[in-house]
């Protein structure tokens, strides 16, 4: 009872840091999301027209100027009450505003660490409407095994997705993608150019995916998984930019410490 209780308040408290940083962004992006600003909604309401019409009109009020800097205030509110502990009326907030935000951006903001944040506040969702129906203990270890498991399968996909593409396998992937990233093409005798050793970065990343699931072998093995995955998107934040991955992914690590233990 004592380990689902601290993995659940992990939970609650990284979601909540993961989702505050998110609002937070999206609030320094408003004058680009008025109607003068780059990403309009009125030029990406196009993208809904098939919609009914009292839906596009919910559509329309809802992504408003006013209204939007509305809900992002009341998300990051939201957000900021899961340190406190969640409850069924601040999950389902933060669900409706994360699907709203979704059909905001065209289907995703920041790609996969979108659905992951989605997938963490499922499991709180889960936690919080089953409680009053099994009971405390059943519900939070249901939505707890249902982001793990979700999150297991991410990396392992992940994995299998890579060791199935040439380009991973024989490390020409990876000099392609860090070329792109924030500081621009990688220097000419940068050590990652080296053929031998981004196949060897190449397999770790397959392999280390690969064998996620591993981390359901006891505690520790999860801890050491979900130790590697945060170095892993710690240097994707720091090559790409991409924060979002690493507190969306890493919100979901108390959930797989606990289940592994539960096994």
């Amino acid at each position: 009872m004592n380990s689902l209780y601290l993995a659940a308040r992990a939970l609650e408290c990284l979601c909540a840091l993961s989702l505050m940083i998110q609002t937070f962004e999206f609030l320094r992006l408003q004058s680009a999301t008025t109607a003068q600003g780059l990403w309009s909604w009125t030029i990406q309401k196009g993208d809904v027209a098939h919609a009914s019409a009292p839906l596009r009109k919910l559509f329309d009020f809802l992504y408003q100027d006013r209204s939007h800097h509305l809900h992002l205030l009341l998300r990051a509110g939201a957000a900021a009450s899961l340190f406190a502990g969640s409850s069924p009326a601040s999950v389902s907030l933060l669900f409706i505003s994360n699907i709203l935000m979704l059909i905001r951006w065209r289907g995703a903001f920041n790609g996969g660490s979108d659905f992951m944040t989605l997938i963490v506040l499922t499991g709180l969702l889960v936690a919080q409407l089953a409680s009053p129906i099994v009971g405390p203990v059943t519900a939070w270890k249901a939505g707890l095994w249902y982001v793990s498991i979700h999150a297991m399968s991410s990396y392992f996909i992940s994995g299998a997705i890579k060791l199935f593409s040439r380009e991973w396998r024989n490390g020409t992937a990876l000099p392609y993608f860090l070329d792109g990233g924030l500081y621009g093409p990688l220097k000419p005798h940068s050590l990652l150019r080296n053929r031998a050793v981004a196949m060897l970065c190449s397999w770790g990343f397959i392999v280390w995916e690969c064998c996620f699931p591993l981390a359901m072998a006891g505690p520790l093995w999860a801890m050491v998984c979900c130790g590697i995955a945060a170095v892993f998107h710690f240097l994707v934040f720091r090559f790409f930019g991409l924060n979002r991955f690493f507190w969306a992914w890493l919100s979901s690590f108390p959930a797989i410490v606990y289940c592994s233990g539960q096994w």
